[in-house]
């Protein structure tokens, strides 16, 4: 074989691959963007059934002192099969609106607001983002061990209402424990100290949102993370 054949063997050869190289850049390129789409789309989805959730009966069973909330739901959601950032947006999202109840649609927000408005926006809104971006935290670190993709997702969404309820009541202690307004609740529940209350307290309340985020949005999770083939 003369010099000049085989420099065309070896410049088909190189044009192959420079090809095969840009096909596959392509596929990656519109692998990405497929996933990007699908993440935005679940996102604002999530996004909507949170304020929907809010602004209407669904979203909160009022009680005569802490309202139970289900909000936690598609947050646990999102943040399990988007991620972590995912979830400290959504539950940013949550936390907002936590505080826009404060004004007017929430007696118990309303009163706090009333004692101290900067407070209260550190009870509703820092601790929903922590929740949210801890939870989908959980979930990666679950999914680098040995337990089942199912364990795992039952496990963070069971993990979600628990974060909340204890972020939500450990700031709630910090800044408004030594209220008239909380201590008539302290006297009331007859508890000596910080933790009976938040144990008094919460009681029924944070075992029902645990119990529904732990069916509900493990469902709907596993549901999910199958049809829109996330790991």
């Amino acid at each position: 074989m003369d010099a000049g054949l085989r420099n065309e063997h070896a410049s088909v050869i190189l044009n192959n691959v420079v090809k095969l190289h840009i096909t596959r850049k392509e596929e990656e390129t519109m692998t990405q963007k497929k996933f990007s789409t699908k993440y935005l789309v679940e996102m604002a989805l999530l996004v909507a059934i949170i304020l929907i959730m809010a602004f209407t009966p669904i979203g909160y069973i009022r009680t005569a002192g802490l309202e139970i909330t289900l909000i936690v739901v598609p947050v646990a959601v999102g943040a399990v099969t988007l991620g972590p950032a995912a979830g400290a947006i959504l539950g940013g999202v949550f936390g907002v609106t936590s505080f826009i109840q404060c004004f007017g649609m929430s007696p118990f927000g309303a009163a706090l607001l009333g004692i101290n408005g900067f407070l209260t926006f550190l009870v509703c809104v820092p601790t929903r983002i922590l929740m949210g971006w801890l939870t989908g935290l959980i979930y990666k670190g679950l999914r680098k061990t040995k337990l089942p993709s199912g364990a795992s997702v039952t496990i963070s969404n069971l993990c979600c209402p628990l974060l909340n309820t204890t972020f939500f009541m450990g700031m709630l202690v910090i800044g408004f424990y030594n209220t008239e307004y909380i201590q008539s609740f302290v006297s009331a529940l007859g508890a000596k100290n910080a933790l009976l209350f938040i144990l008094a307290f919460v009681g029924v309340n944070g075992l029902v949102e645990a119990i529904v985020c732990f069916v509900v949005g493990t469902a709907i999770s596993a549901a999910l993370k199958k049809a829109l083939k996330y790991n």
